[in-house]
């Protein structure tokens, strides 16, 4: 797959410093200044992750999509012109603004502007968060994943995986119509949430530590109606998350302990159980939609549907003794 990476998104917004106090004081990202119209995030070794632009509009953004160099940007390009999408190779000017080598741009047929880009810059200090957290997930797997709503997915789902390459994780019909797409291990880069239009639905950012979520729960919670969906496991990426709505018009998973797939035997099912094992009571849904989603909560809990964490080494304490579950859905002999 020519893409490998969600490398940074971009966001228009004139709350600049709401952002600011968003982003550090709750997620735990680094804010960087950028002139007077833009505040960068870092999550990591990179210059940034997320910009916030004075200069566009609230609804206007950007996804940067990472390929290994000069050549498959330049083979990304002649496939895009291939499928009939306009292309712009943009300035080095724009480039240096992304902190990248090399950019082109184009879009979706939703209208989403995306990017793809080489040789991000990378910082020659060390990441500092803005509140005290383990770190977050990002490297090969990127900086998260995004979700957007799209008018019909049948008429942007081919483009992301016929022309782009991305691959269908699993979807859903209920409580809502969803499809998650992959590029690398992580389980969903993309998904596309079908509402009647065009949007941004939330942002997804991994932290290293269980805790480092509760406690920025706790400070979702400290603020008004800043929760939008509840602390919750979800049951095809198995993240342990809630969302938070942001300074814009969309939400921010924070989340922990997401699987990682193998790209080149996975094969995708359709959800069944509803979008989450507990929890994650959806604010944002119409009152009808929430409901069916508690009842499949419901049967899933009378079901007995779990899930092992993902945790990664040194992450976890192995406790003593026997679980009849657990001795029984274990692969390891």
């Amino acid at each position: 797959m020519p893409l490998q990476a969600l490398g940074y998104v971009g966001f228009g917004s004139a709350a600049l410093e709401d952002w600011r106090q968003f982003g550090t004081r709750l997620v735990g990202l680094q804010a960087v200044e950028r002139g007077p119209s833009l505040l960068a995030f870092r999550m990591d070794d990179r210059k940034q992750r997320i910009i916030v632009d004075r200069s566009m509009a609230e609804d206007q953004r950007f996804f940067g999509w990472e390929v290994e160099g000069a050549a498959a940007l330049d083979c990304l390009a002649a496939r895009l012109e291939q499928a009939k999408v306009e292309v712009t190779a943009e300035p080095q000017a724009l480039a240096d603004t992304r902190g990248v080598r090399g950019l082109i741009s184009f879009s979706d047929p939703a209208g989403n502007r995306l990017e793809a880009f080489y040789g991000a810059a990378i910082d020659d200090t060390p990441f500092r968060p803005g509140r005290s957290i383990s770190g977050f997930r990002t490297g090969p797997l990127g900086l998260g994943h995004a979700v957007l709503t799209v008018e019909d997915i049948e008429t942007v789902m081919p483009f992301y995986v016929d022309v782009l390459g991305f691959r269908l994780s699993d979807y859903m019909q209920k409580p809502f119509r969803a499809y998650f797409f992959h590029i690398n291990a992580r389980h969903h880069s993309l998904a596309l949430l079908q509402t009647g239009r065009n949007g941004m639905h939330h942002l997804m950012v991994e932290l290293f530590s269980l805790d480092d979520v509760g406690q920025c729960y706790d400070v979702a919670m400290s603020e008004p109606d800043r929760i939008n969906v509840t602390l919750g496991r979800h049951t095809n990426d198995l993240m342990t998350s809630f969302y938070a709505r942001s300074p814009s018009s969309f939400m921010v998973e924070c989340g922990w302990g997401g699987r990682e797939i193998d790209p080149s035997t996975w094969q995708p099912t359709e959800l069944k159980d509803g979008p989450s094992l507990w929890g994650h009571e959806r604010n944002w849904l119409p009152e009808a939609d929430r409901e069916i989603a508690r009842k499949m909560r419901m049967r899933a809990a009378a079901a007995g549907l779990r899930a092992p964490v993902q945790v990664m080494e040194g992450n976890y304490g192995l406790m003593s003794g026997t679980c009849p579950w657990w001795d029984g859905v274990r692969t390891d002999g």
